[in-house]
């Protein structure tokens, strides 16, 4: 059975004739997300309580959650036979499921992420940015948006957010690494509407504007970052971002030049700017 949390919750069986065995009761879709975002890990009881009802649990709490483990199973088996009888397992202080890395659209993202970055910083741009584009492709939407958050899902959709976004900024770089700035430069430009304050997704746009012969609008890009940045946080772009601006302003030929790309911005690309993570 494969299970999917990155972007609305679905189970699908594997077996011959096996379509999309997700649950519809909504508190069993609440304890099977919590379990998915900590697969291979004990779960305890208290938190699984807590996602379900928060600060007002009912008296009948640990029957009721019993109830729906009970109900889970059932699913899991029905899925997968063998290997679903298996899967949900009771392991003090909590439960457990069990699942191979196979199963879990959030453990394929995080190997091809981190397999991305590697790439990245030895250089591998071809290879960086095919990882990170089929990790991306494997979102479907926000984090388990079709389930209530509490509060390990709610800091898990905004950690795996953040990934996310890291994993663009990641694809991106190494396309402008290869020259390819006609390739995201669309993306790009739907980027830093949905992030107004994320200042390396602005900079990469400048540089692709600034390469397809764009340079007014490579400077507009920067003064709408400017007016944002001094506007919601009463700061200024930062230095590295204020240098690119000059040297766009000044039709510096050196950037269009991938090397002289690689030279100023070395990959710590995935960290997020201020306003990176708020924004998104």
């Amino acid at each position: 059975m494969e299970f999917r949390i990155l972007g609305p919750l679905e189970i699908h069986a594997r077996r011959a004739g096996g379509g999309d065995l997700t649950p519809r009761a909504a508190k069993l879709r609440v304890v099977l997300a919590t379990l998915l975002v900590r697969a291979n890990k004990v779960v305890s009881i208290d938190r699984l309580i807590d996602e379900l009802w928060g600060d007002e649990p009912p008296r009948t709490a640990m029957t009721t959650l019993q109830v729906y483990v009970s109900q889970l199973r059932k699913v899991l088996q029905e899925a997968d036979a063998e290997g679903g009888r298996k899967a949900l397992v009771t392991r003090a202080p909590g439960y457990m499921l069990l699942l191979n890395d196979a199963q879990l659209d959030l453990v394929r993202f995080e190997e091809l992420y981190a397999q991305g970055r590697k790439a990245m910083d030895r250089g591998d741009y071809d290879l960086a940015a095919e990882l990170q584009r089929t990790a991306l492709e494997l979102w479907r939407g926000p984090l388990l948006s079709d389930i209530p958050h509490g509060t390990l899902l709610n800091s898990t959709a905004v950690r795996l957010g953040e990934a996310r976004i890291s994993a663009l900024e990641q694809r991106i770089s190494a396309a402008l690494h290869l020259n390819r700035h006609h390739e995201v430069v669309g993306d790009l430009q739907t980027l830093v509407t949905e992030l107004p304050m994320h200042e390396q997704f602005h900079a990469h746009l400048m540089v692709a504007l600034y390469r397809m012969g764009r340079q007014a609008d490579a400077l507009s890009t920067f003064a709408r970052l400017r007016a944002t940045l001094v506007k919601e946080l009463a700061i200024e772009p930062g230095i590295q971002m204020q240098q690119l601006h000059r040297r766009v302003l000044n039709g510096d030929l050196l950037l269009l030049h991938p090397s002289a790309w690689r030279a100023e911005h070395p990959e710590g690309a995935g960290s997020l700017p201020h306003g990176a993570a708020r924004a998104g």
